[in-house]
């Protein structure tokens, strides 16, 4: 099988995915264009009543796929662009402290290495969104804030369409191309 938006060949299961108002069977490199969507099981034009149906084994659910992005509240981290605190290394050697941990106990509360957690308190390195969730979590406090737009300077900033362009908008804006040059 291959994908509808790449033509590449389909390893594994293809994926149905929603992109640009169009349902497609793409490989999952290419789903992330758009939204997946599950589809309902079809049912049969007619079944038998169920007394004569067959009892069918339960399967046990997938378990959940491991996603790159982490629940912040009730929007996930890569939906929603973060920044860390400027006074992060203050706040998680001063919550540890409060909490009465070591860097050795925190560590494992958190499975992280000891000599990662002492470099943020010390700034030798900016932990990721990923771990500064689980700070934030297991030490109750307040790591990373939703990122402003004022820090990039008003000349750089391009104006942005209010939509993503589609293949339709790129063909009418060739033809009108073509035509002021005739």
């Amino acid at each position: 099988m291959r994908c509808e938006v790449c033509g590449g060949r389909i390893n594994g299961k293809p994926v149905k995915a929603l992109i640009e108002g169009a349902r497609l069977t793409v490989c999952s490199k290419c789903a992330k264009h758009g939204t997946i969507i599950q589809e309902e099981p079809k049912t049969p034009l007619f079944s038998l009543p169920p007394s004569k149906q067959k009892a069918k084994p339960r399967e046990a659910a997938p378990p959940p796929k491991s996603s790159p992005a982490i629940n912040v509240g009730m929007q996930r981290i890569d939906e929603v662009s973060f920044e860390l605190v400027d006074d992060y290394d203050v706040r998680v050697r001063q919550a540890r402290e409060k909490m009465g941990l070591t860097h050795e106990e925190l560590g494992k509360k958190i499975n992280e290495k000891v000599s990662v957690l002492k470099k943020i308190e010390t700034r030798k390195i900016k932990p990721d969104n990923k771990l500064a969730a689980k700070l934030e979590h297991a030490l109750r406090i307040k790591l990373l804030v939703p990122a402003s737009e004022d820090k990039v300077p008003a000349a750089t900033v391009l104006k942005q369409p209010s939509c993503a362009l589609t293949i339709g908008d790129l063909v009418q804006l060739e033809r009108g191309d073509k035509e002021e040059k005739t």
